[in-house]
C-alpha cells in the first residue's frame, strides 16, 4: 500500500462523518444505527438520500451543498476513495453529509424500512453482457434490498453513460409497470425531455462525467420509483459481443 493511500486509511479513521464496520460483522446482525441515521447522526428529521457506488463522494458532496435541507450518505467499499468525498464535507463544514463503507449486498443490514427517500446510482460498473446482468445495481436482486429501506414513494435515480445499462434499467421499470418519471438518453440535450430534471441536479457533474462529455459521450438519466412489488421481472439483456 502506498504511502498517500496508507496515509488517507488513517485520516479516514478520525472522521466522525465516516461510518466502517468489521468484515463480517454486517452479514450476521444489523448495524447499530440502523433505523437511527437521523436521530443519532443528523440529529434532524430531514429526508435521506443515498448515494450507492459514491467513489470519491462528488455527487454525494455537490446533493449536500445544494440541498442543505436532505441529508446525505455516500455509500462505497473503496474507503481511499471515499476519503476524498469526506474530507471534502469536513473542509465546508457540511452537516447534511455522512459516508459508509461497506458492499452493497449488505446495505439492508445499515438501513430500516422506511427510513430512505431516494436513492442515486451514479456511473456504476455497468457490467456488461448477458451473463453478467444480475451484478448490475438496478437489477432485481439489488432492487429488492432497496425495497426494505426506500418509501414506497421513495425515487431511484440511475446517471450512466452506458447505454446498455440505461436500456436495460429503463425495460425492467417497464416490464414492471413502475413509475418512470424522467428517462432520456442525452441528459444535456436540452430537449423536452428532461422537463422533470431540478436544474440544479444538472449543474452537478463527477470527474468522469466531465471527460465522457469531452469526448462527445451522451449521458443517461432514468429516475423512477420501484414501489413495493414482491417479485420483479428481469429487464431485457444483451448478448455478449
Amino acid at each position: 500500500m502506498g504511502k498517500n493511500k496508507l496515509a488517507r486509511w488513517n485520516e479516514l479513521e478520525t472522521f466522525k462523518n465516516v461510518i466502517q464496520t468489521e468484515i463480517g460483522k454486517v452479514e450476521i446482525r444489523d448495524h447499530p444505527l440502523k433505523g437511527k441515521w437521523n436521530q443519532e447522526l443528523f440529529e434532524n428529521n430531514n429526508p435521506i438520500v443515498l448515494e450507492l457506488g459514491c467513489g470519491k463522494g462528488e455527487y454525494t458532496v455537490g446533493l449536500a451543498t445544494k440541498f442543505p435541507h436532505k441529508n446525505f450518505i455516500g455509500v462505497d467499499i473503496k474507503g481511499a476513495r471515499m476519503w476524498r468525498g469526506a474530507k471534502t464535507s469536513n473542509e465546508q463544514k457540511l452537516t447534511n453529509t455522512a459516508f459508509l463503507r461497506t458492499r452493497i449486498e449488505f446495505i439492508g443490514s445499515f438501513f430500516a424500512r422506511d427510513e430512505v427517500d431516494e436513492i442515486w446510482v451514479t456511473f456504476p460498473d455497468p457490467h456488461p453482457g448477458l451473463r453478467n446482468a444480475g451484478k448490475r445495481l438496478t437489477s432485481p436482486p439489488f432492487l429488492i434490498r432497496y425495497r426494505s429501506f426506500l418509501k414506497e414513494s421513495g425515487l431511484i435515480h440511475l446517471k450512466t453513460d452506458n447505454i446498455e445499462l440505461y436500456r436495460y434499467t429503463l425495460s425492467l421499470a417497464v416490464r414492471n409497470s413502475l413509475e418512470v418519471i424522467t428517462a432520456t438518453a442525452d441528459l444535456y440535450s436540452g430537449s423536452d425531455s428532461i422537463e422533470n430534471v431540478p436544474p440544479d441536479i444538472l449543474s452537478i457533474r463527477t470527474h468522469y462525467e466531465k471527460i465522457f462529455l469531452a469526448k462527445g459521450m451522451k449521458i443517461n438519466y432514468l429516475c423512477f420509483r420501484p414501489g413495493r412489488l414482491n417479485t420483479l421481472e428481469d429487464g431485457d439483456r444483451q448478448e455478449e459481443t
